[in-house]
């Protein structure tokens, strides 16, 4: 299988990263890709649970990324590239026609609990109504950290370029938003 090559080359992920950015070639680009294509296809199997769509996510990856990486300050590529991946993944699936089952393990994704809160196609109007609610609730910066994160699939990244907050205060914003939410959402719809 094409997708499973490795290729060996002596630069670091960072010499190709900065050959990239310096020359804007995108074969020092297609190398650093390459190193991380089997974790990419891995990554994208397991959420998408299709190989010929994986294979596809991680094409369209590619093209994606290619403008995309000289708009960001990495630091740690391989990290990147995975939450980046992540979130393609997760775009993909929200967008399918019908509901898709994903098995989430606690842990693994901080989104549990508001991925399925955010659910647009969630039946439970008084839920709905609670969470508009409790959004409206949130300080500005969690409420926007928030509908950037879970409703929109952007990065932590992505959020530190949109809004220019801080990467560590994004984090802090996400997790005490979707604890906030959390509450008020239990309080209004009195959930034991």
């Amino acid at each position: 299988m094409g997708f499973l090559r490795i290729t060996s080359t002596r630069e670091t992920d960072e010499e190709l990263l900065a050959l990239y950015r310096n020359s804007g070639r995108a074969d020092y680009f297609g190398r650093l890709y390459d190193r991380y294509i089997p974790l990419v296809y891995g990554l994208c199997l397991k959420y998408l649970k299709d190989e010929e769509e994986a294979q596809d996510a991680v094409m369209q990856l590619f093209e994606d990324l290619v403008p995309k990486v000289l708009k960001h300050d990495i630091h740690t590529f391989r990290t990147w590239l995975y939450t980046v991946s992540r979130n393609h993944c997760m775009q993909i699936l929200r967008h399918k026609e019908h509901a898709v089952q994903v098995e989430f393990k606690s842990g693994f994704m901080e989104s549990d609990d508001v991925l399925y809160l955010l659910d647009e196609e969630d039946d439970n109007s008084e839920r709905i109504q609670a969470l508009q609610h409790c959004m409206e609730k949130l300080p500005e910066q969690q409420r926007v950290s928030i509908i950037y994160f879970f409703h929109d699939g952007l990065s932590y990244a992505d959020i530190v370029d949109t809004t220019g907050y801080p990467l560590a205060r994004v984090k802090s914003y996400i997790q005490n938003g979707k604890r906030n939410l959390k509450i008020c959402i239990e309080k209004a719809c009195n959930i034991e």
